[in-house]
């Protein structure tokens, strides 16, 4: 119920909402949609839109060998971050499939570490049959609340309310106050939007959103335009920001989903490590993620071709006035931005997308066999 007041809030300001998951469901689920034109503001020089994440979920590690835990269980380096630094990892199974991009938070005592909305339980369970009774680990699924303030404009909106002291590398992060808002608990403010887009992201107790929500969007002198999931995925395929069920999955693994920023090759042994260290050493990359524009609207799972052979895959899909953006992996070997594809009998082209690296091409022209 600690939600209901956002969620009345958000009714007030125009949300559209989807049904909820269950008739047992205490609140709706976040809005999907504020406004048809919200989003051509939001990428102005002077727009800034928030982003409801509530439905995302927060696995809190305490103990004093949390940061090595995490350390040994996903792929990016922890054992030397510092409180108040912070970074993206990835969840893989033992074959390095994906389960989860994750962004980690470390606090004086625990690390919060932000996933996706439909593997807060799983990943919960994955990590508990990890802990062994000597491990100074305890491991909870917490209900904070996230929001990701989106846009050129994102420093004013807080600057306006008194935030003059914002973090500045990525997932840099410290509490923070905002002028007029009583809160119950630390409101988190975090360098990045989550999209590869200028933005914060902030985390706070449930019972704090309705006040942070209303601050951000109708308090502040500049106030940000409420936005939804549907803006969410919007921006995820224009940014290529890869999501579960969709670019993660057990079919691929974080380098071909171009999360090269998420992995260190040096820190030893982890999980999947062995299958990573060989795909990076012996070039062993087969596809890769890229964006992709449609003269039609070709389903997600419809197989891409060029010349006549299976060149790759979508996996999301936008549509849009004159035909759809989406994402997919194509084969290494294929080619890369510029490559003439074909989703059926619908031509598309591959292009460039921010979130993700291709360290070793930015462009790949096509090789014979």
């Amino acid at each position: 119920m600690a939600l209901q007041s956002l969620r009345d809030l958000q009714t007030h300001q125009g949300a559209t909402f989807s049904a909820p998951d269950s008739p047992d469901s205490p609140t709706p689920n976040p809005p999907l949609i504020f406004g048809p034109d919200s989003l051509h503001r939001v990428h102005q020089p002077t727009g800034c839109g928030l982003l409801d994440r509530s439905h995302w979920r927060v696995l809190d590690l305490a103990g004093a060998d949390r940061l090595r835990f995490l350390h040994n269980q996903s792929t990016n380096a922890f054992q030397g971050l510092q409180p108040g630094q912070g970074c993206e990892t990835v969840f893989v199974t033992a074959t390095a499939r994906t389960l989860d991009l994750a962004t980690a938070y470390v606090l004086a005592d625990r690390v919060l570490v932000l996933v996706s909305p439909n593997r807060g339980q799983q990943l919960y369970d994955w990590l508990d049959r990890y802990i062994f009774p000597f491990d100074k680990v305890q491991l909870q699924l917490r209900d904070f609340c996230c929001f990701s303030l989106v846009g050129a404009a994102s420093d004013a909106v807080l600057e306006t309310l008194g935030v003059g002291d914002r973090p500045s590398t990525p997932h840099q992060h410290h509490p923070i106050t905002l002028n007029g808002c009583n809160l119950s608990d630390d409101l988190l403010l975090a360098q990045g939007s989550g999209l590869g887009l200028p933005g914060y992201t902030l985390l706070m107790n449930p019972a704090d959103a309705a006040s942070v929500w209303q601050a951000l969007t109708q308090d502040a002198p500049q106030p940000a335009l409420p936005l939804g999931t549907q803006d969410w995925e919007t921006l995820r395929i224009q940014t290529g920001r890869p999501q579960p069920d969709q670019e993660l999955t057990e079919d691929y693994n974080p380098l071909e989903a171009g999360l090269w920023q998420t992995v260190s090759f040096d820190k030893g042994c982890y999980i999947g490590q062995e299958t990573i260290a060989r795909l990076n050493t012996y070039k062993g990359v087969k596809q890769r993620l890229w964006g992709l524009r449609f003269a039609g609207q070709p389903e997600p799972g419809t197989v891409l071709t060029q010349g006549g052979d299976r060149v790759g895959k979508v996996t999301s899909i936008l549509p849009t006035e004159t035909g759809a953006i989406g994402l997919g992996y194509i084969r290494t070997k294929a080619g890369g931005v510029g490559l003439q594809v074909q989703a059926g009998a619908i031509l598309g082209e591959v292009t460039e997308i921010a979130y993700v690296s291709h360290p070793d091409t930015k462009s790949v022209e096509p090789e014979t066999e």
